[in-house]
């Protein structure tokens, strides 16, 4: 299957709600979002985050090394959000559920990183942004929300121990009910 190309962007959270609303999702829809960590960079490992550089060094790791068709979705870190594969076409990332999920990763490995503190804190403040926006966009219910290690098919404990669905689910909620409180009224954090 060839390559389905990057989107190689990076934005703030009020940047990436702005990205959504403007895309067509005509030829494909996902159903739910699946979360991962991607362990292997860990946050120790990526103290600035990822950079333009990183995201194409992992183009070429999925399309050249993996033979993959497409990546993850997004790429979270503690500075910003990366849209790696197309929103708008199926990605690669979780071996039952690709060509019906938007697939998440972010930096971490919270199995032994914290995500409720620090620069976890920060990574799950921006993964929470970004899951309202695409719940919201798309009509999903945060509820359907899935963690990679939720796939039958999967061996590991992505993403970590340290990420709580349900603690998830509910931030996103929240934040889809202050966005959406008052007309056009958007709380987005930075």
């Amino acid at each position: 299957m060839p390559w389905k190309g990057i989107v190689g962007k990076n934005f703030t959270a009020t940047e990436f709600d702005a990205y959504c609303h403007s895309l067509q999702w005509t030829s494909w829809r996902p159903s739910f979002v699946v979360l991962h960590n991607t362990a292997t960079p860990s946050l120790a490992q990526r103290p600035d985050g990822l950079t333009r550089q990183h995201i194409s060094n992992l183009e070429t790791y999925y399309r050249d090394t993996q033979k993959w068709s497409a990546g993850p979705h997004l790429f979270i870190d503690d500075r910003t959000i990366w849209v790696f594969t197309p929103l708008t076409v199926s990605g690669v990332h979780s071996p039952s559920w690709n060509k019906v999920s938007l697939g998440l990763e972010m930096l971490g490995n919270f199995e032994t990183e914290s995500f409720n503190s620090g620069r976890g804190a920060i990574v799950q403040r921006n993964t929470v942004a970004a899951l309202a926006t695409l719940h919201a966009v798309l009509g999903i219910d945060p509820a359907t929300i899935r963690l990679h290690r939720e796939d039958p098919r999967t061996t590991h404990a992505c993403p970590g121990k340290n990420v709580s669905k349900a603690a998830v689910i509910r931030e996103v909620q929240e934040l889809i009910v202050v966005r959406h409180h008052g007309e056009h009224e958007i709380a987005i954090y930075e």
